[in-house]
């Protein structure tokens, strides 16, 4: 049985990314800071009290993966900040938004790298708002600047991991109906879900480190 990890996984995209890897068949530990009853109703492995921007938290993840081989795994956790303006610049929460966004997959993913096998891939949720051609209405620095530094975390990964056989997506998920966003986004998160792992499905080591839509589309840097 194929065995994924997602991180971010109590509620959202991560929630919607656990339900449908689970109905694929696939065996799942769903990591996340503490577990919702959505996600404990599910019949997946749960890694709780996990945040990604500690060691204490990363290393409860990586006990919990244990000498189980990752196919799959998916840095989704994600934070965003609301209010960020230029005349208003909110310090501590760009930070915050740095912390969690970019280096936290980084972390999970250096800490996790001798688990993933030939074959593995490896996902970062990303946001088209990190598209440095892309923006043209500014503001939301942290998590403008925090994406973009994702997206290059996620394009070194793939230089990296290559070696190791291993692919790296760096993917969009669209405007999700979340929380993150007060519900205003335009696509459910079961249908992000499923793009999101449309484009997993056809990643291989030749498109490792692209940037991509869920909706397939090529995204610029």
């Amino acid at each position: 049985m194929a065995f994924a990890v997602v991180t971010g996984a109590n509620r959202g995209i991560g929630l919607a990314l656990t339900k449908e890897l689970r109905q694929r068949g696939y065996q799942v530990l769903a990591a996340c800071r503490a577990p919702s009853p959505a996600l404990s109703a599910l019949d997946v492995d749960i890694a709780d009290d996990v945040d990604v921007t500690q060691n204490a938290g990363i290393e409860r993840l990586a006990s919990s993966v244990g000498t189980r081989n990752i196919d799959l795994l998916i840095n989704n956790a994600g934070i965003l900040r609301w209010g960020d303006k230029l005349e208003a610049l909110d310090v501590k929460g760009i930070r915050e938004q740095f912390d969690v966004n970019a280096l936290g997959p980084l972390l999970v993913t250096s800490k996790l790298r001798t688990r993933l096998p030939r074959g593995a891939k490896v996902a970062l949720i990303t946001s088209r708002m990190g598209s440095i051609d892309d923006n043209s209405s500014g503001g939301f620095y942290g998590y403008r600047m925090s994406k973009a530094a994702l997206n290059m975390a996620g394009k070194s990964l793939a230089e990296d991991l290559r070696a190791q056989g291993v692919a790296v997506a760096i993917l969009h998920p669209g405007m999700v109906k979340t929380d993150m966003v007060g519900d205003h986004g335009q696509v459910e998160p079961e249908q992000a879900a499923q793009g999101l792992l449309a484009r997993i499905d056809a990643l291989t080591l030749a498109t490792s480190g692209g940037f991509w839509h869920a909706n397939g589309e090529r995204l610029p840097w």
